[in-house]
């Protein structure tokens, strides 16, 4: 699993977020998208890595901005994750 962290321009309210939701959800195969305007990122975990470049010219189209991203592994954090 990977963790891919987005910095986006732009997003100014929770309808954003929406709008940046759905945008990554109907274009890659993710697990989970969580959008934050007061952050101003988008986090996807994804089982591959997400296709950049493209992923910008949509994010554009819909009228923000990707900054810069980071990707890095993923590892489920849950009640008893301290067990292992």
């Amino acid at each position: 699993m990977i963790q891919t962290t987005l910095k986006i321009d732009g997003m100014m309210c929770g309808m954003c977020e929406a709008h940046m939701n759905d945008v990554v959800r109907k274009n890659c195969q993710i697990k989970k998208v969580t959008s934050s305007a007061k952050d101003g990122e988008t986090v996807v975990i994804s089982e591959n890595e997400l296709d950049i470049p493209w992923l910008k010219k949509e994010i554009k189209a819909i009228g923000y901005e990707l900054v810069s991203y980071e990707s890095k592994p993923y590892e489920k954090k849950g009640l008893f994750g301290f067990l292992k």
